[in-house]
């Protein structure tokens, strides 16, 4: 018997939940009672099959509502599917099918998403009769039908494409084998609804790329070009976005085709349709790094960087256009105001790329041409200058108010060129620059802020030319237009000043001392201005602090930077998320300052304590803490401490020595969340520098808080995490030396690990691991030393790659101690032990330097009968000439 006949709905029922979904798309309704109501009616375990029937058979029912009641049961299949029984899921099954074919657009689209979610619960073989149902309908030569079958279709393959690659008991063969060959035939059908559909559906196997694609790519790539140049732009749109995922996929099936297709690229690049254009765009970028050869495209060159330059103009519908007339008058919205990430404490070599120049945050096809044009900057290099400067020159020589567009273009490509042209730039410079300064002051609000980007593009290059006198002049010319346009009245403007000076500030480091005080005087005027930009000023502050370091020292410039700093910490109250970029300010003013931050330590360093107690306290009682608990105050919190280490040092101790700070630490080192267990291990191994003492009461729960961070199988997914936990073990070894003792032999064992398989590891946990070893050598000697041979070879590679400094130093008094206490552990290595020994530059320590020395005089003496003279000739001369330093 058919499962509809066993269950049917009560008239009451049907009529109260038509009259809440009625009500629920209402605009004017209750939303928050609605929805209460609705939940009350989930708890009845038919409640689906009456949305079910709603949406399938209430034919006089407004189709809006049938709409609602399709995408609520949507909504409760996902999240209870799996638990309904048996007979309502088939009954829910039996009834979607029929509206595949349902004459309204709104119910076979509505249809199509609900069989998707069904089939991400289920599986395709969950569903007996999907296949046969959606093939019927793909066969019928009825439109509604065709269209509905290939709508659910397409969703099933956007959302779970692996499932149609799987084999489906009873059926002969895989889902796509039967239904590849229907999509290119649909390729040809004449409405292009379903020539859209079966395209997109196609692509969605690109990335997978299954066998039964691969074996029908030449049918595929035809089918690309017959649609081409189809009619309809959303067609144009997919054909490009195929041969973009194929050229990164699987670039070798485009290249008997690569002429015809970088052809048509270039002129879908000029497609009237908008998307279709950016779509093209991303073809260049996603070319380059197919490492086909850049001559295939070079010929095109002259007809391609016209178009990137013509399509980097501000669109007349970019929303840049009304924001840039917004001046610091207009009060901020909530939503000018961007989220802000605070990036976690990180000791050692981040891997991490910086990614400041993104001048603002929309995609579009003016960002995409920048970004290609960019790239082939640094591809083709000086070779496109030829074809790219007449048309930037003659951009930038009309001056009328008409062509602005035309001229910020040109700025832009200056800048999006300035890395990869540099060498045919560079003897053009100062006519460069004295060009872009003027139109710092241009009229129009976002020529001044794109100068202000390329300008800073350049800057690496200008504080090389500080050293000639007109060098000078020029980077003191570009630091105060950068000043002034700080204080622009202009809020794009504002943004762009602040970020580009950040970045010369970077770069200048101690070429700014001699000039900190009218920096100071404009960034502090511009903290008394801004509102929504006030964030970047604080990061300009702290990348000023981390520049000049502790130049910054001295009262004159102090009182300028602290006073209204200070007034802003205190009117902040605790639960003020602008405290995050002020907290980071704090730290990089703490670290520059050194022991001159002492002066305003004492509340700054209570109020952190303060914050992490209060949040600590919210997050398991929101309402006594009085309130939201944000992990966000106890990380910054946590690396502000941190800076006041670094800065203050020894001086920190008395602050700690008042404060709860090692139990509340503690409890942030075992912390569920990574970005606080980071940072708390950050502070843990900077207080460990500074005053060990006061951690001793605690260490053992210290010590096995951080060695569970290395002993974890999730280890790349918490790599940062793990890497300040190696970082604070040394350094809690170097200082408590045979206290460390019970979990030397636990940390070795996971730091080996690491150090033999080194394959996609973040590098700095590499070098941390191979120091923290030789620092755990060096205190317990006689527990490492007789495993040495396990590792010997993996450690002696990763310390050649670490460079000279204390760190280095310490790792090698370790292997000098475990050679003394197990002279032949070493003995298979020797070669490798050799090399990292030839890595140093110069050993600055003279009592380390001493002591390799014995530890090679004592291998040479060891081995006799020709044997060192046979390691010796295993290394490369280099590496000899520099062990000759060592008296062997």
């Amino acid at each position: 018997m058919a499962a509809s006949v066993l269950w049917q709905p009560k008239e009451e029922g049907l009529r109260e939940i038509c009259g809440l979904l009625e009500q629920s798309i209402s605009p004017n309704s209750d939303k928050s009672l609605i929805w209460q109501q609705l939940q009350h009616y989930s708890q009845f375990p038919d409640f689906n099959n009456y949305l079910t029937f709603i949406f399938a058979h209430a034919e006089g029912t407004p189709v809006e509502i049938r709409q609602a009641a399709g995408l609520l049961l949507k909504n409760n299949l996902r999240n209870a599917f799996k638990s309904m029984s048996p007979s309502n899921q088939q009954y829910i099954k039996s009834e979607l099918l029929p509206s595949l074919g349902a004459a309204d657009r709104h119910i076979r689209t509505t249809v199509g998403t609900i069989i998707s979610v069904v089939v991400q619960q289920g599986g395709v073989s969950g569903w007996r009769g999907l296949l046969q149902a959606l093939l019927q309908c793909l066969d019928s030569n009825d439109l509604n039908h065709m269209e509905g079958a290939m709508d659910a279709l397409s969703k099933i393959c956007e959302d779970i494409p692996q499932e149609l690659e799987l084999d489906v008991p009873g059926v002969a063969e895989r889902p796509i084998n039967v239904f590849l060959p229907r999509l290119f035939k649909f390729f040809q059908s004449p409405h292009a609804s379903l020539r859209k559909l079966s395209l997109g559906s196609v692509n969605q196997f690109i990335m997978l790329m299954p066998t039964a694609l691969l074996q029908s790519m030449d049918q595929y790539l035809q089918g690309l070009f017959v649609l081409a140049h189809d009619s309809t732009a959303e067609v144009r749109k997919l054909v490009c976005a195929a041969f973009v995922q194929l050229i990164e996929v699987r670039p070798s099936v485009l290249e008997p085709h690569l002429g015809n297709i970088i052809e048509y690229m270039l002129q879908a690049n000029k497609d009237t349709d908008e998307e279709v254009a950016l779509e093209a765009c991303e073809f260049w970028s996603a070319y380059s790094e197919a490492q086909f050869r850049p001559e295939s495209l070079s010929s095109f060159l002259p007809r391609l960087i016209p178009v990137l330059l013509s399509n980097m103009v501000y669109a007349e519908d970019d929303e840049s256009l009304a924001d840039a007339e917004e001046d610091e008058s207009f009060p901020d919205r909530d939503q000018d105001l961007k989220p802000r990430f605070h990036a976690s404490r990180f000791h050692g070599a981040d891997d991490a790329e910086d990614d400041d120049d993104d001048i603002v945050n929309i995609w579009n096809l003016r960002k995409c041409s920048a970004a290609a044009l960019d790239i082939f900057s640094n591809v083709f290099g000086d070779d496109i200058l030829p074809t790219l400067m007449p048309s930037v020159q003659a951009k930038l020589a009309s001056t009328d108010d008409a062509t602005w567009k035309e001229r910020e273009a040109a700025v832009l490509a200056l800048g999006a060129i300035a890395e990869g042209c540099i060498s045919g730039l560079y003897p053009h410079l100062p006519e460069i620059v004295s060009f872009l300064i003027p139109l710092l002051d241009d009229k129009f609000p976002l020529i001044r802020s794109i100068t202000c980007w390329t300008l800073s593009r350049y800057s690496k290059f200008i504080v090389q030319g500080i050293g000639h006198p007109k060098g000078h002049e020029q980077f003191d010319t570009i630091l105060m237009g950068l000043l002034r346009r700080i204080l622009d009245t202009n809020k794009r403007v504002q943004e762009a000043a602040c970020s580009a000076f950040a970045t010369l500030e970077e770069e200048a480091a101690e070429e700014l001392a001699p000039r900190l005080e009218v920096i100071l005087q404009h960034l502090l005027c511009a903290f008394g201005r801004y509102q929504r930009n006030l964030r970047i000023v604080y990061d300009a502050i702290g990348t000023l602090a981390d520049a000049v370091g502790g130049e910054l020292n001295q009262p004159r410039y102090l009182d300028i930077l602290m006073p209204p700093l200070i007034a802003k910490w205190q009117q902040l109250s605790n639960a003020d998320k602008d405290l995050f970029p002020l907290l980071e300010c704090f730290t990089s003013i703490a670290q520059a300052l050194g022991p001159g931050f002492s002066q305003f330590a004492e509340p700054v360093f209570q109020r952190c304590i303060n914050l992490i107690q209060t949040q600590q306290l919210a997050k398991v009682d929101a309402v006594s803490a009085g309130v939201q608990y944000d992990k966000e105050f106890i990380v910054c919190s946590l690396d502000l401490l941190s800076g006041l280490a670094e800065g203050l040092g020894a001086g920190i101790e008395t602050l700690v020595a008042q404060s709860n700070l090692r139990d509340l630490l503690l409890q942030c080192c075992m912390d569920d969340t990574c970005d606080v267990r980071q940072s708390a291990l950050a502070l843990l191994g900077d207080l460990a520098r500074v005053c060990p003492a006061h951690l001793r009461p605690r260490l053992s729960e210290f010590l096995n808080a951080a060695t569970k961070q290395l002993n974890t199988p999730e280890l790349k997914e918490t790599v940062s995490v793990a890497n300040n936990a190696c970082w604070a073990i040394g350094e809690l070894a170097v200082k408590v030396h045979q206290e460390i003792s019970p979990v030397v032999m636990t940390v070795v064992s996971c730091l080996v690990p690491i150090l033999q398989h080194t394959e996609g590891i973040n590098k700095s946990l590499i070098e941390n691991s191979a120091i923290t070893l030789g620092r755990l050598a060096w205190v317990c000697p006689e527990l490492v030393s007789p495993h040495m041979e396990h590792f010997m070879q993996s450690w002696c590679i990763a310390l050649s790659m670490i460079r000279d400094d204390i760190e280095k130093e310490d790792a090698f008094r370790g292997l000098c101690a475990m050679v003394r206490a197990n002279p032949s552990g070493a003995l298979s290595s020797l070669v490798y032990m050799c090399k990292a020994i030839a890595s140093w530059h110069e050993i600055r320590s003279e009592d380390l330097h001493n002591e390799v020395c014995q530890v090679l005089l004592g291998y040479k003496q060891m081995l006799r009968n020709g044997a060192w003279e046979q390691c010796m000739s295993a290394l490369d001369p280099p590496v000899k000439d520099k062990l000759s330093k060592y008296q062997v």
